[in-house]
């Protein structure tokens, strides 16, 4: 089926030649909007007719009354945006925001308000729970300090509860914060509990058959092969072990034992994906109004669609999105269909690299990346990125290099762990995140701006095909023309999320009138989310938000952008008035 597809002016119109849209796709007129307009621009609008008329066209800009529709709403004349993205525009242009987002795992070093703060405004954008560590009261303290940080300064911080699973884990060193293993020494890993004080360089294990299972010649593999063993005799409950390469020891730390150079699964694989203390810790994720969950050793869809089944029949658990983390050799057999099921995946290195050979790694976290890109899923590179920062307040340069690869690869997302958890540098951690990311972003942009990235169509019904059309000319538009900045108007992110996949070379602002949503887009590549109260009227909307955006100087005249919305499915192209 051809369409014709039009472009006019005040003072001519030109007549393109047909050219030919995926059937079942409506057809699209690109037009200039009347002069009663109060600003210049063109649209390219989704419609049901092949020649719309101008009726058709001024149904944009007047409330069903006929009448302009400019102040229909302006009983909320606010828009939240946080306080670091503001000066950051304002400073240095739309060209000097980071599109990679940042995630910090909070623990004792970064719990406070103040350490959250100085997070936040050195460019965190998601903050991580991890559930192995800590009381859940302590948690909560955390979740409600984010939450007042985002009230108080206007940042969109999300929070992410990472459950801990069911695989076999190291206890809680008896209250310790970590423990040094050293070359030739002998632990003990035992399945007793104690009453008492921790016998010296033992450890307790979290599976009650670890000392029937493992045998004498095993490998143990703590933290995914951050600290080795070799075990060497079994005593009833107790197993020694001897330390062959040294490291560091934390609490609940994952382990993992090979057998003859392959890893032992039968025993994992009997465990549940979710544990039963995961279940509690989910439903006090529900009651906190977290906005993610990351599910530990994903093993299939079935457990994925399990929870979002039982996230959305209970209140508030619906806006809850679900991540599976891709840490197992079943996770990587059944990458596509967890991904597809999941609202989001993270490449969870450090266990991942604990089942398969090393070598293998940086493929996997490469097809990981392109599958959630493809399935418009966001994806976090996770595990180890600045490890030595834990300690030291300069990372190696081969650490830059893998971030800067992750950074290439277009993640959605980077992920600290016990670098801000723990470390002694937090800040300076994210720091190197935040610079290594905004300079391979503009190298990127200098060298490979018109390099186009195949993406497969992933919409079946027509509306989603329509709207998946039109952010993917939106985002081509957007590298052609040079713009500075794509508008998307959004009630639940899907548009949002569509043209993020797309990557295109200029900032996107996501404007929703929900705050969890704005919230939720903080996680995906190159969104700016802001929240704003806006109607059915794009004129209207677009008038506010050139308003408020001028007001506090986050736009100015002239400016180029491209605005397009998934409540009128339209593109529109212009100049700030």
């Amino acid at each position: 089926m051809s369409h014709s597809i039009q472009f006019s002016t005040p003072s001519r119109t030109l007549h393109l030649p047909p050219t030919r849209l995926h059937p079942p796709l409506s057809s699209f007129s690109f037009r200039q909007f009347p002069l009663t307009s109060t600003f210049k621009h063109t649209s390219l609008r989704a419609s049901s007719s092949p020649s719309p008329d101008s009726s058709s066209s001024s149904s944009l800009l007047h409330s069903p009354n006929g009448t302009p529709a400019v102040k229909s709403e302006e009983r909320s004349s606010g828009i939240d945006v946080d306080t670091v993205t503001e000066a950051e525009l304002k400073e240095n242009g739309f060209r000097s925001t980071r599109r990679t987002k940042l995630i910090c795992t909070i623990g004792p070093a970064t719990c406070g308000f103040e350490q959250l703060s100085a997070l936040a405004e050195g460019g965190m954008n998601v903050a991580r729970l991890n559930m192995c560590h800590g009381t859940r009261d302590w948690h909560r303290d955390v979740i409600r300090s984010v939450r007042r940080l985002n009230e108080e300064k206007g940042f969109a911080v999300a929070i992410m509860m990472d459950t801990e699973g069911s695989e076999i884990h190291m206890g809680d060193l008896g209250g310790e914060a970590s423990a040094k293993a050293e070359d030739g020494e002998v632990w003990t890993f035992t399945v007793r509990a104690f009453d008492a004080s921790r016998p010296e360089r033992t450890i307790s294990v979290s599976y009650d058959g670890f000392a029937e299972d493992v045998r004498v010649g095993d490998e143990l593999l703590v933290d995914g092969g951050m600290v080795r063993f070799d075990v060497i005799e079994k005593i009833g409950p107790d197993v020694k072990c001897l330390c062959t390469d040294p490291g560091l020891l934390l609490p609940r730390a994952n382990l993992t034992f090979w057998r003859d150079g392959s890893l032992v699964r039968e025993r994992n694989a009997m465990l549940p994906t979710i544990s039963s203390k995961d279940w509690l810790d989910i439903d006090f994720g529900i009651a906190e109004g977290v906005d993610f969950i990351a599910v530990s050793f994903v093993k299939s869809a079935e457990v994925i669609n399990h929870l979002k089944s039982y996230l959305a029949a209970r209140p508030g658990g619906g806006d809850i999105g679900v991540i599976a983390k891709i840490e197992s050799i079943d996770s990587l057999t059944n990458l596509e269909e967890i991904i597809l099921a999941s609202d989001g995946a993270m490449v969870a290195r450090g266990d991942l690299g604990a089942q398969i050979p090393l070598e293998q790694v940086p493929a996997a976290q490469q097809r990981i990346v392109k599958v959630c890109r493809e399935l418009n899923k966001p994806v976090i590179v996770a595990s180890q990125l600045l490890e030595s920062m834990i300690e030291y307040p300069t990372p190696t340069r081969a650490e830059v290099a893998d971030v800067s690869e992750a950074v290439r690869q277009r993640s959605d997302a980077l992920m600290l762990s016990g670098e801000s958890a723990m470390g002694q540098f937090p800040d300076k951690a994210l720091t190197v995140l935040r610079s290594v990311s905004l300079r391979i972003e503009r190298w990127w942009r200098e060298e490979k701006r018109y390099e186009a990235t195949p993406l497969q169509a992933i919409s079946s019904a027509s509306s989603d095909k329509i709207s998946e059309e039109i952010c993917n000319s939106a985002s081509k538009m957007a590298n052609n023309l040079g713009v500075d900045a794509v508008f998307v108007y959004t009630k639940n992110g899907h548009m949002a999320s569509l043209v993020s996949r797309c990557r295109p070379d200029c900032p996107i602002f996501a404007f929703t009138n929900t705050t969890s949503v704005r919230r939720r887009l903080n996680l995906q590549w190159g969104l700016i989310p802001f929240r704003l109260s806006f109607s059915e009227d794009m004129e209207s909307n677009l008038n506010k938000t050139f308003s408020l955006l001028k007001s506090r100087g986050m736009i100015k005249s002239g400016d180029l952008v491209i605005a397009v919305s998934d409540m009128l499915q339209s593109i529109q192209v212009m100049n700030v008035p």
